[in-house]
Formats: structure tokens, C-alpha cells, sequence
């Protein structure tokens, strides 16, 4: 069966996945949706949308791509629209895939009271929901989720993983990623919004936004975070971009099964940026892409980490890209993404990365910077359960 979807949001990363998204085999029918009336021209003027693209799909507003026909939309907006705008679309008879986070708001209480609007949304319409949390298929989780199903790391002892992303890392600045985003229609009424969190002295933090860390040893070990102590560094050098949060949190977390797992998220740290995990099993360890047991250590490439795309999913994405190399940003993780939003809601199936294992990621981040900010209180962290069958 094949699947009409519509791409809401169309910068910077919005625009690195609307020519996977229009290339999937399974997708008959593609719609845009942005504010910035350019931004769609740029595409629905080439000539290789012209097979899946029509000029009445052309979308200016989130209501009105809402009130079409199509099945599905990927939300790709500002981190604080993504949990608003997702809860919309299912409501209105969309499945949903989500830029990261679930959402990105000062106040962690509201975050959470969303991950569950969208769990009670998915229950109550049907509809799916997925995050696209690229750390979910970096080569590395890939690999390390077929050994966890083998059994090859026997008990899971530890885990740790990072996102370290300074704010001037020459690759992608945080500022410029800020400026941009402030730049744009949503940006100008954001500004506006923020004060009322300001007046109430609500505090964020790099764990706000803490999937890129938390994804890859919780879907790995199948298991979701119990408690947590957090630590935040603040930055020393009156830098204004941090507007007096930390810079720096790092957690420790005790797991459903047992294991210590150690999370830092820093946006202040003099390292070239990293994103990624090493998990420490009584039988096996994966790090730094090696795999680890009694007997020695192997030294894995990406094509060896990677599961392999369906046949006919490769050929049509190398084709529509016009290049081999079409797996995306974020270690290949993009392409990888799209198919498994497609093919679960082509197949009408729940996706991998669903409501309750978003909700997962989210919990972590928000309770450890509770933590951080408590000066490392112990602190429970609220779970929704497994997604249903």
C-alpha cells in the first residue's frame, strides 16, 4: 500500500529530508507545507517532484494541511512547536513523525505533561507517532541492538553515553542556529511567548533536549530510566547565550534492569562534537565501534554496523538523490528514518521509535535537569509503559 504525505517545515533540516521523503518507493503523493511561500518554490519548481507533487499540495498554514486528505505528516518546525503541532495532526486523522526533541519548552513539568497529551492522543485517535531520533539508527545502535538480541552482552552492567556540542563548534554553531531560528516567522512570535516563562523564572538546560544521548543505551537495552542524580556546570565567563542555565549537565541514572547509566549533555566543552555511547555488558562491550568480549576485540566499519535497507527502498532513494551515498546526516541515520515512518504507516503498524519510547528519552532529560538543578537530588522519573501490541 502505498502512502500521500506531507512535510511541514522546510529550513535548514527540513529541507535535508523532503527529497528522501518524496523518493520513498511507498510514497505516491507528496505535499509541502511552510510559512515561507520560497521555501516550497524551491522544490515544487524541480523537475523530479513533478511525478509526486501537484501545485494543489502546496500548504501555507498548519490548518490547512490538517484539513486535506492526506495520511501522514512529517513535522519538521521550532522545537516548541513539535508536540504542539503533533497533537493537532493526529487529531485531525494524520500519523505524525516528529523533528527532535517531543519538545523543547523552559519548563520540564509542561514537557512532561505533553510526552503524555500525545500518548492519550495516540490511544484515543489511532493515529502513530514517531521521533526521529537519528541516534536510533547510527550504525552503532544498529549493530548493538542485533548483538542485545543475541544475547551476546549477557547482563547489562553499564552504559554511557554523551552529546557534546559546544556553542561555537566550527561544524554547527549554536548561535547561528539560534539567530536562524529567531529569524523566522515562528521565531518572532517565540520571542514573544518566552517572556511569560521568563517572569516565572522557569530554568532550562542542556538536558532538555537530551535524546541524541539517552536514545542509544535505552533502546538498546530495552529498558527505561528509574531514578536519576544530575550535576550542572554554569558557565564562568558571563557568556549571555546561556541566559544563566547551565551549559553543562551530566546524570547518572539507574535503570529498570539494573544497570548504571552515566549521560553527559554539554554545550560548553572543548572537544570537537560527539554523539554517542558505549554500552558494558557481563559478556560483551560495544565502544568506540569496537565490539568487546573475553576473547579480544573487533574493529567494525559502518557498512558492517548497518542493517541493510530493503532493495527496492536503496534503489529508489540512490535514484531520486542521484547518488549512492544517500543515507543523510547523523551517520547515515536519515534515510533509515524515513523508511521506518513510511513502511510503519504504510503497513499500519506502530514504528520503532513510537509515543511511549519518545516519552522514554524525554522523562530522562527533564528529571536529571530537575536534578542538576537541586544540586544532585535523587529523583524518580515517571514512565508510561511499554507501547501497546
Amino acid at each position: 500500500m502505498s502512502i500521500s504525505l506531507g512535510i511541514v517545515g522546510l529550513g535548514t533540516f527540513g529541507s535535508c529530508f523532503a527529497d528522501l521523503f518524496k523518493s520513498h518507493p511507498l510514497v505516491d503523493r507528496i505535499a509541502l507545507c511552510d510559512r515561507e511561500p520560497e521555501r516550497i518554490e524551491a522544490f515544487a519548481r524541480k523537475q523530479s517532484w513533478q511525478d509526486k507533487f501537484r501545485e494543489s499540495d502546496a500548504y501555507h498554514s498548519l490548518d490547512e494541511i490538517c484539513d486535506s486528505d492526506l495520511d501522514a505528516l512529517a513535522i519538521i518546525t521550532q522545537p516548541w512547536l513539535h508536540a504542539a503541532q503533533a497533537v493537532q495532526a493526529m487529531e485531525s486523522g494524520k500519523h505524525v513523525y516528529s523533528a527532535v526533541p517531543v519538545v523543547w519548552l523552559p519548563d520540564g513539568d509542561e514537557m512532561l505533561e505533553w510526552c503524555d497529551r500525545i500518548i492519550e492522543t495516540c490511544r484515543r485517535t489511532g493515529m502513530h507517532y514517531m521521533l526521529g531520533e537519528t541516534t536510533y539508527y547510527r550504525p552503532q545502535a544498529m549493530y548493538c541492538r542485533r548483538r542485545a538480541a543475541e544475547g551476546a552482552f549477557g547482563d547489562f552492567v553499564h552504559a554511557e553515553g554523551e552529546y557534546f556540542h559546544d556553542v561555537d563548534d566550527p561544524g554547527c554553531s549554536l548561535r547561528e542556529v539560534e539567530r536562524a531560528r529567531m529569524n523566522s516567522k515562528a521565531g518572532g512570535e517565540w520571542a514573544e511567548t518566552s517572556k511569560a516563562y521568563a517572569q516565572r523564572g522557569a530554568v532550562g538546560g542542556p538536558m532538555h533536549y537530551p535524546t541524541h544521548s539517552t536514545s542509544g543505551p535505552i533502546c538498546i537495552m530495552r529498558a527505561h530510566a528509574t531514578k536519576v542524580s544530575a550535576w550542572a556546570y554554569y558557565n564562568r565567563t558571563g557568556d549571555s547565550y546561556f541566559g544563566g542555565e547551565p551549559s553543562n549537565e551530566t546524570a547518572l541514572f539507574l535503570m529498570s534492569n539494573g544497570a548504571a547509566v552515566r549521560i553527559c549533555e554539554h554545550r560548553e566543552i572543548g572537544i570537537s562534537g560527539r554523539e554517542t555511547f558505549r554500552i558494558y555488558g557481563t559478556q560483551g562491550s560495544f565502544e568506540n565501534d569496537r565490539w568487546c568480549d573475553k576473547h579480544g576485540s573487533t574493529e567494525l566499519s559502518a557498512d558492517e554496523m548497518r542493517d541493510p535497507l530493503p532493495p527496492e527502498v536503496s534503489r529508489a532513494l540512490a535514484a531520486g538523490l542521484g547518488t549512492s551515498d544517500f543515507y543523510g546526516g547523523h551517520g547515515g541515520s536519515h534515510a533509515y528514518l524515513v523508511h521506518e515512518f513510511v513502511d510503519a504507516v504504510a503497513a499500519g503498524r506502530m514504528p520503532a521509535i513510537n509515543a511511549w519510547e519518545a516519552a522514554r528519552y524525554m522523562a530522562a532529560g527533564v528529571m536529571a535537569h530537575k536534578s542538576a538543578i537541586r544540586d544532585g537530588e535523587l529523583l524518580d522519573i515517571p514512565d508510561w509503559g511499554e507501547a501497546p501490541e
